[in-house]
């Protein structure tokens, strides 16, 4: 048990460390043990597979949570990671304008709306121009 936090928490630190320390004060008075799950199955088991880099890997976790809709504290964390990782806000932005074909208009601007609250606060707006010439 003990590596598989290790394991976690080492994926955490390149990711999003600040999120999960977040997490862990919330939890800590109504379900400590709901944060260590969490280190140690998605980080640690799931984030450390062959096959895919963290960048893409985050990529996917932000078009998932865009497209399940109503998970924004995540989504913005995971937007935050994604940046960490080397996305870039334009390829955030195509990715969760891509769901608005596969969980419709609403989730995606939703999504568009966290991608703009951490841009902000990164001082990452306005981006370049998207559209094609």
């Amino acid at each position: 048990m003990e590596d598989r936090y290790k394991k976690g928490m080492e994926i955490l630190k390149i990711t999003n460390k600040d999120a999960i320390n977040g997490l862990f004060d919330e939890l800590e008075d109504i379900a400590p043990d709901l944060g260590r799950f969490i280190v140690e199955f998605p980080y640690s088991e799931i984030y450390t597979r062959e096959g895919l880099d963290l960048k893409t890997r985050e990529l996917a976790t932000v078009a998932a949570l865009t497209a399940l809709g109503t998970a924004k504290g995540q989504l913005t964390n995971h937007i935050n990671a994604a940046l960490n990782v080397g996305n870039t806000p334009e390829e955030i932005v195509e990715v969760i304008m891509q769901m608005s074909a596969y969980a419709g208009f609403p989730a995606a601007i939703n999504g568009i709306f966290a991608a703009k609250e951490v841009f902000k606060k990164k001082d990452l707006l306005p981006l370049k121009d998207n559209e094609n010439d």
